[in-house]
This record gives structure tokens, sequence and C-alpha cells, in this order.
């Protein structure tokens, strides 16, 4: 079991990263440098050769291997990026980069996204090196760059450029699962994620007559993309229960007690009550516009004009996703992706989940592990490439009052220690079994 001085660095570990900023504003502006550097740091006195790699200066990863004791057995992923999204420090009660720890409580962008399971990895392994423990297969440990963009400089270059640091790699752990559901009515929910949507971000491009703003145009950019753009907004996607969804459906529904009736599952959602938020953004395809640029002076009419739409589509379902845009958007507006990644799932009845399963159970017995599909995406989809099947386990047991989903790139991002505690004892049971 992880021992006190576990808990105590996986605290400090927390607090260290978070004082390292890692931004990703996108296009490049991010430099996860120094938090690789003190990642590789703590690994290489567990014992672990790190290896740092960059596609672009500044833009580093680390990854490092971990021996096993079974040679037969496939070797497990471990990751966790190291970037954050931008804060805003006016906004906040405390710096976004102060790492503070107030009233059992860290403090910071990155607290739960996702620099406090980056502590955790490196707080067990710590703790494994001083017990000499070691697990039954190997282990391959990754922090990423460029999660909080494209990952091209992240998990995509070290899928496609460096795959040979993933050999025997089957499956692999990331963010965001085994965190702690209060449904409202005193029920602890863990779900862990099994599946992804995939990511369509699109351009849209409407072109038109440029004009004066004075006369009649028919051909309109603007008008056009407009019209495309209410018409993607106002759409109602048709259900589409993918195997994930429909397991965490089914587990939910006996937890409430109610129909586990597939056949109508926007009544089924209304009975699960806030439990739903698990599963709702997961039964469809979604998009939704998000940014508009068209023109330069009020009194000109464009010749052409552009939105972007987030876009996300369920595993099996990129073609109708593909085929609804193309109906959506019409004659007079093309659409591009601008950046795609694709829908992932991972079996539930497989040994790796029913031992993440078993894992959480032991620390939280009075809980009620349960699946989940998420609505976006982690690198998994970027280490799929390899043929590694992704799952999200990145335990934490929070208080009632802690909303996890709105902590994520959100305002005052914070964490418990005794959340971190937690985190630290399920990961060091499940690696050690898994």
């Amino acid at each position: 079991m992880a021992d006190v001085q576990a808990r105590d660095e996986v605290v400090r570990f927390t607090s260290d990263l978070i004082r390292i900023d890692t931004t990703n504003r996108g296009g490049g502006d991010c430099r996860e440098r120094p938090a690789a550097e003190y990642a590789a740091a703590l690994l290489a006195e567990a014992g672990i050769e790190p290896t740092l790699l960059e596609r672009t200066p500044g833009r580093t990863n680390v990854v490092g291997r971990i021996e096993g004791t079974d040679p037969g057995a496939d070797a497990l992923l471990v990751h966790g990026h190291l970037d954050v999204v931008p804060a805003e420090a006016a906004d906040w009660s405390v710096h976004p980069f102060s790492g503070e720890v107030r009233d059992g409580v860290v403090w910071g962008r990155g607290a739960v996204d996702m620099k406090n399971m980056d502590a955790m990895i490196l707080a067990v392994l710590r703790g494994w090196a001083r017990q000499g423990v070691r697990p039954r297969r190997d282990l391959v440990i990754a922090f990423t760059a460029d999660e909080e963009a494209s990952a091209e400089d992240g998990s995509g270059f070290l899928a496609d450029r460096h795959p040979r640091l993933f050999e025997g790699c089957t499956e692999a752990i990331g963010e965001s699962g085994a965190f702690t559901f209060h449904d409202g009515a005193g029920r602890e929910i863990y779900p862990i994620a099994a599946g992804e949507r995939g990511t369509g971000w699109l351009k849209l491009t409407a072109r038109g007559r440029a004009g004066h703003g004075s006369k009649v145009n028919r051909e309109n950019a603007v008008t056009r993309l407009a019209a495309a753009v209410t018409r993607i907004g106002e759409h109602v996607w048709p259900l589409r229960l993918t195997p994930t969804v429909r397991a965490a459906l089914t587990e939910l529904a006996a937890l409430y007690g109610v129909d586990p009736d597939l056949n109508d599952v926007d009544g089924l959602l209304t009975k699960l009550g806030p439990a739903a938020a698990l599963v709702e953004a997961t039964v469809r395809n979604s998009a939704n516009p998000t940014m508009l640029d068209a023109g330069y002076k009020v009194n000109v009419i464009p010749g052409d004009a552009v939105a972007f739409v987030d876009g996300r589509y369920l595993p099996g379902g990129e073609e109708e996703f593909r085929s609804t845009l193309d109906r959506l958007t019409g004659p007079d507006v093309d659409w591009e992706f601008h950046h795609r990644e694709v829908a992932l799932q991972a079996p539930v009845d497989a040994p790796l989940y029913a031992r993440m399963r078993a894992a959480v159970e032991e620390f939280a017995p009075e809980g009620h592990v349960v699946p989940y599909c998420m609505s976006g995406g982690t690198d998994a989809k970027q280490f799929s490439r390899l043929g590694i099947t992704g799952y999200g386990f990145a335990p934490l047991k929070l208080p009632a009052d802690f909303d996890y989903q709105a902590l994520f790139h959100g305002v005052d991002e914070r964490v418990p220690v005794e959340a971190l505690h937690f985190g630290v004892r399920v990961l060091d049971r499940f690696l050690r079994t898994a």
C-alpha cells in the first residue's frame, strides 16, 4: 500500500507542478519543458530512466519504462499531460499558478486537469522504489505536451515518431475517471471512462458577392453563413447508443431501481436525476457553433464569412456526422475538418476494467462504479494509433460540494488533499495488480 511519504509527496508534487506555468494558448504558444524536467528528475530518483522528446523546442514529453515481473504479459501505458488551459488571475480567489495549499485544499490551474494525476503517478512510483515493488506487467509512463490543443507536439508526435517506446503496450489509463460523482441523494458514483466521442472541429466558409452595404445583395456571405450556423445549432441529433453507453444506462437504471427502457432513452434519463449528466452528452452526436468571423467595415458586405463549430461524434457515428453536416450547411457553405480525431470504445467486460473497479471499491466501498463514455477527448485518441485500448482512470474521492466537471477548465480549480491521498492509494492498488 502507498506509504505515508507517498501521500505527503503527492500533495507537494501537485503544488510544485501547478507553480510551473505550462499554459497552452494554442497555436504552439506553450512551453512544457520545465514541468517535463521536473517529472523526469523525480522518475530518475526512483530508478526509472526518463527519455525527453521534443517535436518543437520547449514542447517536451517524458517517457520511461518499468520492467514487470511477468515477461510474457502485455505492457500497460500510464499517461498524463503537462499542459493546462489559460487562467485569468483577476477572476480567481488565489493566483492560478500559486499552488497554494489552504484549508486542506490545493489550489491552481491543473489541480484536476491534470497535474494531480501526474503527481499521483510520480508519488506511487517513488513509493515503489522505496519498498522494492515491481508491477506484474511492464509499465510505460508518459507525461505529454500539447494535450490541451492539437496534441501534435505531444501524444501525436510520440505515437507517430516514437512508437518503439510503447512496444508491447495493449492497454492504457489516463484522464478522466474514477472520480466521485454525487447525485444529490446521498449516492456516490465512480464513473470509469471506457470510451470517447470523436473530435470534429469544423471550419465553415460561406462565399458570396462583395458589395456596398446599402445595396440589395441576394448573395450575402454573412447571411448564408448565419443561416447554416443556425441550422447546425438548432439540429436535434438522433439517439445512437454505443455498447459503453448502453452499459452505463443499464447499471444506472439498476442503481436507481427504474426500468432500463433503452427504447425511451430520454424518458430514462429523466428518471436518473442528476446522474443523467454522466451519459446525456454521449447518447447523440453534437455540433455547437463557437466562433464567427466576417467583414471589416459596417457598410461593406464581405465576399466571404467564416465560422467554427465544435463537433463530436460517437463511435461508429462519423459517417452520419459528415452527411448531416453536408445537408445542414447547404450548397452555399463549405465545411472542412479544422481538427479531427477518432472516437474510441473500450470493453467494460475486460479484466483491466474489473481491476480498476476492484481498486476503487476497496477504498470506497460505499461507492457505485459505472462505465461511461467521455463527451470530449484525451491523449488516448493518439495512442490508439498504436493499437492501445484506453481507459479514463484518475481516481479522486471528492466531497459533495466539489463539482468536478465544473472545475475542469473553470475558475478556482482546486483539489482536496484527502482526494489526492485517496487517489494515490487506489492507483497504487490498481497498478500492483494490473
